[in-house]
């Protein structure tokens, strides 16, 4: 059962000890093209150093979680500024966040 102050379940513990009848692998898969367009990104902005343990992982619920490991509070600052540009740039442009990796061409 999740925890009432983490409804999304992005604190449950690794899974460590595999259980019958979770999905692990779509969980880990779901977080591994995640890490992926991070570690991209991350590259793109000159960033890739900051973020050596960059992972993806999977939880008790099979749940895929994307990991950062431990980055310098300078690179999270700058990770920081660079959503808020992005989400600054999508909103003078009108658009709304959709949450998408990949956002759909425009016609």
């Amino acid at each position: 059962m999740a925890d009432v102050n983490d409804p999304r379940r992005v604190i449950a513990k690794r899974a460590d000890t595999l259980a019958p009848a979770v999905p692990y692998v779509r969980g880990w898969a779901q977080a591994k093209r995640a890490s992926d367009a991070l570690a991209e990104q991350l590259h793109a902005a000159g960033l890739e150093s900051d973020f050596l343990d960059l992972k993806a992982d999977v939880s008790v619920f099979g749940d895929g979680l994307v990991c950062l490991g431990p980055i310098r509070p300078e690179a999270a600052q700058i990770l920081a500024d660079l959503i808020a540009t992005g989400l600054a740039m999508e909103m003078a442009e009108g658009g709304t966040f959709t949450g998408e990796v990949n956002p759909p061409d425009a016609a």
